[in-house]
């Protein structure tokens, strides 16, 4: 994908220009499609499949009134936000579906939280991203970008514009963050 064609393309769209979206889903589709299906290894969905998370992204940013994108790197980050709410929105759906449950683990990344099922901890991480934002504000740029787009290390420095050893130190940040507010979520001492 040439980052040029990308950021000629978001400035069709930020123009309003007929067929600038139509244009722009072939050039950044199969990266989109590849960024959904690395958010579901980490935590597979019983029916949203990559294909649907995609599509919900695609019509959320087009039903954006007025969406301004800058260039590939802006794309990325803001349709990270989309894929977020579109998560979010379906675990909430599937959580009025079926309360309970067993616990069982369910991991972010390499480290393990015991939650109901995978989208009680798309919940739970999307109910405490303001305060990892207060806390740390590109950590949570970090968790966004990582946890609910699926991106990589290397992914996630590029749309940040930093090194990749700055994602990692603010990914073990916010993952130490998380769970922290996890233990205070279910009212756990700090040490066993």
């Amino acid at each position: 994908m040439d980052p040029g064609e990308v950021t000629i393309l978001l400035r069709r769209i930020g123009n309003q220009e007929p067929g600038a979206w139509d244009d722009l889903v072939p050039v950044v589709y199969e990266e989109l499609r590849t960024l959904a299906r690395s958010r579901f290894r980490q935590s597979p969905s019983d029916t949203l499949s990559s294909t649907a998370l995609v599509h919900e992204t695609f019509f959320k940013l087009c039903q954006a009134e007025s969406l301004t994108l800058n260039d590939r790197r802006h794309f990325f980050a803001v349709a990270a936000v989309a894929m977020r709410r579109v998560l979010v929105d379906y675990a909430r759906k599937q959580a009025t579906r079926k309360r309970g449950g067993g616990a069982q683990r369910v991991s972010i990344d390499d480290f393990q939280i015991g939650t109901h099922d995978p989208m009680a901890e798309i919940l739970f991480v999307d109910s405490v991203l303001a305060q990892l934002r207060a806390q740390s504000p590109r950590a949570a740029e970090v968790t966004e970008l990582r946890y609910f787009a699926g991106l990589s290390v290397e992914e996630t420095a590029e749309v940040l514009d930093v090194d990749p050893r700055t994602v990692k130190r603010d990914w073990r940040k916010a993952r130490a963050i998380l769970f922290s507010l996890y233990r205070q979520r279910l009212s756990l001492p700090d040490r066993f």
